[in-house]
């Protein structure tokens, strides 16, 4: 599915120096070439479409995501990082070859982190040993790791990432299953995960998580109802360890596009209070993303 053309104006008004924590940038293809190897095709989302995108919600800064459909080739995220002079940096994808020189003209470029991807329907393995060589690389840079895996995984899982040398960054609240209780034991196991590990946690993606869809209630702008309980939850439990993103251009959706306004209209009813708002929106990923830097 292309991504959604004319985003409604957001009811709420981010504050200012609000951060996209997680998008993307794909191609365009004929520029940018996608990854053979790639699991989906997605639709072009080039960086000039992304910084509208920001100027129109009301966004100060993105933090750009490598996708799979990208591989290991970060020549699109790079430029787009680039390209924002100051207000983007990046998540790379690398391979366990990868030169400490290497490393640090990415670094010079903006990129903050790697991407650990666990979906078996995006990758065909995600070998630990090889993770591991990787994690020791960044280490020395500062860098964070941030993972991908679904919430039935964790238990297999959580081991590993504990023994890894750098502060985590969880996509998506771990992707619980949002039909079942939101103090079950297995939310309650990804909320203890965070508590006693170096980890912060996106409250992003309802669009994916949620059941009941984009339904709006009684004509209002609060939709993606059943995802509301377990990011308030995440956000009130870790108020300085929580991030905000679109996952624009929403890539593999094959349901419905989400209206990224809508998205923003979203987070009042996870972040409730002016204090968790600023936390999630500013304060946090900046002092992730842009540790020492004024809004």
């Amino acid at each position: 599915m292309d991504w959604y053309a004319d985003p409604s104006q957001p009811a709420f008004r981010l504050p200012p120096g609000a951060v996209d924590t997680h998008c993307h940038v794909f191609g365009p293809q004929a520029k940018f070439p996608f990854a053979p190897e790639r699991k989906y095709t997605p639709c072009d989302g080039s960086k000039t479409e992304l910084f509208a995108l920001r100027d129109h919600l009301g966004v100060s800064r993105n933090v750009i995501v490598q996708a799979t459909c990208h591989g290991a080739d970060n020549t699109a995220m790079v430029d787009a990082v680039r390209a924002a002079d100051g207000r983007a940096r990046g998540i790379a994808t690398v391979r366990p070859d990868v030169s400490d020189t290497e490393l640090r003209a990415l670094d010079a470029a903006g990129v903050r982190g790697v991407r650990f991807n666990f979906l078996r329907r995006l990758v065909d393995s995600s070998p630990q040993e090889d993770l591991s060589a990787i994690a020791k690389k960044i280490a020395p840079l500062g860098w964070h790791i941030v993972l991908y895996f679904e919430s039935a995984d964790l238990p297999e899982l959580e081991g590993f990432f504990g023994s890894l040398p750098t502060p985590l960054v969880v996509d998506h609240m771990g992707r619980p299953d949002v039909t079942r209780p939101v103090g079950g034991p297995e939310f309650s196991r990804f909320l203890r995960f965070v508590e006693e590990n170096d980890v912060w946690a996106k409250v992003t993606c309802p669009e994916r998580l949620s059941v009941t869809g984009p339904r709006a209630l009684h004509g209002e702008r609060h939709a993606y109802t059943d995802v509301v309980p377990f990011a308030r939850r995440v956000v009130e439990e870790f108020p300085d360890r929580v991030l905000w993103g679109t996952d624009w251009p929403h890539p593999n959706l094959t349901d419905h596009m989400p209206d990224d306004g809508l998205l923003v209209d979203h987070i009042p009813h996870v972040a409730p209070t002016t204090e968790q708002q600023r936390k999630l929106l500013v304060h946090n990923p900046m002092s992730l993303y842009w540790p020492g830097e004024d809004v």
